[in-house]
């Protein structure tokens, strides 16, 4: 904004009027004490008829125009409250300028035969001041001019009794009203003023801020979105402020990230630097270059508690690492993010505290509003200080977190907007019969439903089983599992096994791309080093026998045999397995042989790619498959039956906006672990 000061072509001096006018030849020095006096009494400086309102209504940052002659850029202008002024008299010359309260040295920002430019600063405050003109060792007085501050943020906010928390939010100097503010318990909004209060014992060792839609926080350069506050523990009065920046993000991507497991481990660290950063930093770019917004949310171990210490590998080298992404990432907490040494949930996540932030907290997006969730309740029996327990836990929501929630969700006031809630442990178990069931498989996980019926667009976002599906209970309310970053733990592309990067349900190890553009909201899943088309795998089931002399030469068909599932008998029936990872109810999976279209049905079965990658490479060097990581069934594929062993099979998949991705399959097509 720009405050212009109009000229009146006389010289006088008018006091209290609509202007003031002076030429700057007064045999006037600069007061002693706020700025060095000049070498002599009579100023050499001369600024003929300078003009300036009497009263100026300016902000912080806005330019403002002074009108006269004589004016060099290499000027300084000195606004001199007169409160100050009045102070360094008192005080002779033991406090100079520009220390005095209220006063300000300003260069000028522009300079033209008639005029002067000056920027008010941002610290500025309504008052009457003295202008002054500083010209090397020569100084004089223009005259002066009151300032009424609009819009400026005052950080000075009393005390109230009883609230331990204080501050004010606010964009380029503008206090901003209705942004909630929360300790974890507690869930307040800033009035007009851009004020909170909260009374709060600081029991999370938290404030934050849930980050209004079309705002930004800074960003650390771990690339965490600086949005809280860490608390001291006492009951002292403690003023945060949170500064923001204007954005348009109602146009966004979120990329969510589910299940790292860095551990410095399996050649993961590699993998995740020549396989995962470029892929992820490529679609980065992607979506950026069409003009979008690009977020990043981790949906928990990001690490792998056992290896904390043995292999020097925790959260504080999971944030130097996760550096290179180009991206501000929002964190949430896994299971495997915890202190091995600690048996108290509350003890074991202080380190994610203390590392990351909150374990739980809500923030928005253009229209959407994002909450991320802590659903895992750390038990670790057996821990203790240098000793590992057995790092169990439950899959449960605490009764303090779902009362946050609940008040969080109370500022929400369109009940149409997307709503995301993310956490680690999945809400909704993986259906593995058909039909389909959905079934509740934490803790407090029906208060969160029933929580989330007000509104129409929700979406709940988890990670934790390394496989794909999607949930839909309601025409309200999806559930996306999401398969993980890392695969099977990065098993599968450590040197030496199958090189590639593969879920234990064939999905290819990646992440989940939500585009939101106003309150409209669609997604895909992208597998790393593969092409967003690529959403499905498709299987001649002729040619899927699993044996040991096929895929593990060093082990035994009875070792074998016990992971080899159907495909450990040969297969003569003319079937086509089709994996299709992002399935839900509104995709349509077709298939035609020379034109006669197929019947498809859905079917529960294990991905034969998994199962070749993973347990039988790890039988090839004599190693025994953990049960955590072999092929698990899921109810994303689709089989038909073909006329002969070598037809050519057309493939199409429609997902639920339409999009279509298709494949020629030439038969026989064998079965490789470089297959696609």
């Amino acid at each position: 904004m720009k405050t212009l000061l109009k000229t009146i072509g006389i010289v006088s001096t008018l006091i209290g009027s609509s202007f003031l006018f002076q030429n700057c030849s007064e045999k006037e020095s600069i007061p002693e004490g706020i700025i060095p006096p000049t070498d002599s009494v009579s100023s050499k400086i001369e600024i003929k008829n300078f003009s300036i309102e009497a009263q100026i209504h300016t902000s912080p940052d806005s330019t403002v125009t002074m009108q006269g002659e004589g004016f060099l850029q290499s000027d300084t202008v000195a606004l001199i409250s007169e409160t100050a002024a009045g102070r360094a008299d008192s005080l002779g010359k033991t406090e100079s300028w520009p220390e005095v309260s209220n006063t300000y040295a300003l260069p000028l920002a522009s300079v033209t035969k008639q005029s002067a430019d000056i920027v008010m600063p941002k610290n500025i405050v309504s008052d009457t001041y003295q202008l002054w003109l500083k010209r090397e060792t020569d100084s004089c007085r223009l005259g002066k001019t009151t300032l009424i501050i609009e819009n400026a943020v005052d950080l000075n906010i009393p005390d109230i009794a009883g609230m331990t928390l204080k501050g004010v939010v606010y964009c380029e100097n503008k206090p901003l009203p209705n942004v909630v503010v929360s300790d974890g318990y507690n869930v307040v909004q800033t009035d007009e003023q851009g004020r909170y209060y909260i009374q709060s014992d600081k029991k999370s060792g938290f404030v934050f801020i849930s980050v209004p839609g079309n705002y930004e926080v800074a960003i650390k350069d771990n690339n965490q979105p600086v949005f809280f506050y860490r608390l001291a523990k006492d009951d002292s009065v403690e003023q945060h402020d949170f500064e923001l920046t204007a954005t348009d993000n109602t146009n966004h991507v979120l990329l969510a990230l589910a299940d790292m497991h860095l551990a410095n481990r399996n050649n993961d660290l590699s993998q995740f630097k020549l396989r995962f950063l470029p892929d992820l930093n490529t679609t980065v770019e992607k979506y950026r270059s069409e003009g979008k917004k690009v977020y990043g949310l981790t949906l928990g171990d990001m690490t792998w508690d056992q290896y904390w210490y043995s292999n020097r590998y925790d959260l504080s080298k999971y944030l130097i690492t996760i550096k290179s992404v180009d991206l501000p990432i929002f964190n949430c907490t896994g299971n495997h993010d915890n202190n091995p040494y600690c048996a108290d949930d509350w003890q074991a996540e202080q380190a994610y505290k203390d590392i990351i932030g909150p374990t739980y907290y809500s923030f928005n997006l253009g229209n959407a509003h994002y909450i991320v969730l802590d659903n895992i309740q750390y038990i670790n029996t057996g821990a203790s200080q240098g000793t590992i327990g057995k790092r169990n836990y439950n899959k449960k929501l605490t009764e303090d977190q779902l009362s946050w929630l609940k008040k969080d969700l109370a500022t929400v006031t369109d009940k149409n907007a997307p709503l995301f809630v993310a956490m680690h442990a999945q809400l909704y178990a993986n259906p593995t019969s058909l039909p389909q069931k959905n079934t509740i498989s934490m803790s407090g996980g029906s208060t969160l439903v029933n929580y989330l019926k007000e509104f129409t667009n929700a979406h709940v976002i988890t990670g934790h089983t390394h496989i794909n599906y999607t949930i839909e209970p309601s025409d309200q309310l999806i559930e996306h599992n999401i398969a993980a970053v890392c695969a099977t733990w990065w098993w599968t592309g450590k040197n030496g096994y199958a090189n590639n990067h593969i879920c234990k349900d064939g999905s290819p190890g990646g992440y989940k791309i939500f585009s939101i553009n106003d309150n409209d909201v669609k997604w895909l899943y992208k597998g790393i080093k593969e092409e967003e088309s690529k959403q499905f795998r498709s299987y001649d089931l002729n040619q899927c026998h699993i044996t040991a002399e096929a895929f593990a030469p060093k082990s035994t068909e009875a070792e074998m045999g016990a992971y080899s599932d159907t495909y450990g008998t040969k297969n003569n029936k003319n079937e086509i397995l089709v994996n299709v990872w992002g399935y839900d109810p509104e995709w349509k999976v077709e298939m035609t042989e020379n034109g006669k279209p197929l019947e498809v049905k859905r079917v529960v079965a294990k991905d034969p790619l998994h199962i070749i990658s993973y347990e039988a490479k790890r039988l090839n060097v004599g190693a025994t498959p953990t049960a955590d990581f072999v092929s698990c069934a899921t109810a994303h594929m689709f089989k038909a039956t073909a006329s002969n062993a070598t037809s050519t099979i057309e493939i199409k998949v429609t997902d639920r906006f339409g999009n279509t991705y298709s494949e020629t399959m030439n038969r026989p097509k064998s079965l490789s672990c470089s297959m696609k």
